[in-house]
């Protein structure tokens, strides 16, 4: 008669694989860019955002509408990270008045209330056209 075994425990077994496999398992502490981080060096981005927050779009050229990517009449925030100086046109197809975002260190941030959601067409380095001018109450 055969003399029957009792079964081993694998806790012991389980619990050293799962203690090393922890050990080998890399945990990043890097986070994703948020906000004006967000936007590639050599762009111009638009956000939909105050603070360069909400949806964006990121720029190497011309666009004569910012329709056809979901921004038209939405940017509330831009950073230009180009050499170039930008023209902002409340009408597609560069047609109404214009606003200049410079390059460098002042080429980021919100816009004038009266200006959010309000461009539709965006020029790198274009002859611009008619000033939109300041808003009233906003001109320092």
């Amino acid at each position: 008669m055969r003399k029957a075994l009792a079964p081993r425990k694998k806790f012991p077994l389980l619990f050293v694989a799962a203690l090393a496999a922890a050990a080998v398992t890399p945990v990043s502490t890097a986070h994703a860019a948020d906000g004006y981080d967000r936007c590639p060096d050599g762009h111009y981005c638009m956000f939909s955002g105050l603070d360069g927050t909400g949806d964006m779009i990121a720029l190497r050229g011309d666009t004569p509408d910012l329709a056809s990517l979901g921004m038209d009449d939405r940017a509330k925030s831009d950073w230009n990270r180009t050499a170039s100086t930008i023209h902002l046109w409340s009408d597609a197809r560069y047609a109404g008045c214009t606003a200049v975002t410079s390059s460098g260190p002042t080429g980021k941030g919100n816009f004038f209330p009266a200006y959010r959601d309000f461009f539709s067409s965006v020029q790198f380095d274009g002859p611009g056209g008619p000033s939109c001018g300041t808003p009233p109450g906003e001109d320092g």
